[in-house]
């Protein structure tokens, strides 16, 4: 993979789920591309103990969305300006719109965003549905591959395994510098996880990214 462009709606939903294995890819010569869509504003965290408030955030996860790019490697950074908790009342067409512009520019081998519907917020629904929808615009021999990630209730039930388990454990202090980075939204040394799993399970667990390609319905986009 050579191009890659990730697009998610928060600062820090790269964090946990890929920043490891963009990291991976990166070391091995990719350039990646990273297309936030909002700034997460409208999110209740304020650091522990606060230290920004509801004027400061947008600035504030802007700065931290920057480090983690930094420590995960990813070379280009595109804040496309939308308003945090409110990408599902976006016109469909027009974000998708947005995203198609990337790919145009940008020609991927692989696009990384969540699974519409099975993403748990609106806004990373919303994300994922506007990428599917892009991509679907193209003619099916230049579609990139679609990876998406998942972690709704059910969704291996839904969507059957994973497709794609990186081990980016060899990355992990690039995984740890992106979420240390993220401080307004946790603190990686309270995760939950870390309080109920020796360091070594630790370890495997948060060095285990997993994702399923989409697959096109039969019947057409």
């Amino acid at each position: 993979m050579k191009k890659i462009l990730v697009v998610l709606p928060h600062p820090d939903d790269e964090a946990f789920g890929a920043s490891g294995t963009l990291a991976m890819h990166i070391s091995r010569g990719a350039r990646v591309t990273y297309a936030c869509l909002t700034l997460g504003e409208m999110g209740r965290n304020m650091g522990f103990p606060p230290f920004a408030n509801r004027v400061t955030l947008p600035q504030v996860r802007k700065a931290e969305l920057e480090a983690s790019c930094r420590a995960i490697g990813i070379q280009d950074l595109r804040l496309l300006g939308y308003h945090d908790k409110t990408l599902e009342f976006e016109d469909p067409d027009a974000l998708a719109g947005r995203v198609g512009e990337l790919l145009e520019e940008i020609r991927p081998d692989l696009v990384i965003t969540f699974y519409p519907g099975y993403s748990v917020h609106p806004d990373h629904d919303a994300c994922g549905a506007a990428v599917i929808r892009a991509v679907g615009r193209l003619p099916e021999a230049e579609r990139p591959a679609i990876h998406c990630m998942a972690f709704s209730r059910g969704c291996e039930q839904a969507l059957g395994a994973p497709d794609v388990v990186n081990d980016v454990r060899p990355y992990l202090e690039q995984k740890l510098g992106a979420l240390n980075a993220h401080r307004s939204q946790f603190r990686y040394g309270t995760l939950p996880a870390r309080g109920r799993l020796s360091e070594s399970e630790f370890a495997e667990w948060l060095g285990r990214e997993r994702f399923w390609i989409y697959r096109w319905p039969k019947s057409g986009v």
